[in-house]
């Protein structure tokens, strides 16, 4: 599935089972929910935190899926192609950052 085809299927799930978007400022809410809900597994399973009994159980790709599909959801009812968006910003960064992280004596 490309990301054209992933902002239709969010569309179309928001027609079929929900009600309506969310309201912008109410989905960059629930991202920031998503978000944390992500570090919190990062910090605790790769991180240097204890992991607690209760996160054990936490998917991580779940988690990283519902801050997809806020972000389509955002993407959409702004009216963003993300597909053209994201081959932009792959090929600014391509041509930008081709050698710029070959020298970084911190990732070696």
């Amino acid at each position: 599935m490309n990301i054209q085809n992933a902002q239709k299927a969010v569309d179309d799930w928001i027609k079929e089972h929900g009600v309506r978007y969310f309201n912008e400022l109410t989905n960059m809410a629930q991202l920031t929910e998503e978000v944390g809900e992500v570090a919190r597994i990062i910090a605790r399973r790769y991180g240097e935190q204890s992991e607690k009994e209760s996160d054990k159980d936490k998917d991580l790709g779940e988690e990283l899926a519902d801050v997809l599909f806020v972000v389509l959801c955002l993407a959409n009812q702004t009216g963003i192609d993300l597909q053209q968006s994201f081959a932009k910003k792959l090929d600014l960064k391509t041509n930008r950052d081709h050698d710029r992280h070959h020298g970084n004596e911190k990732l070696k």
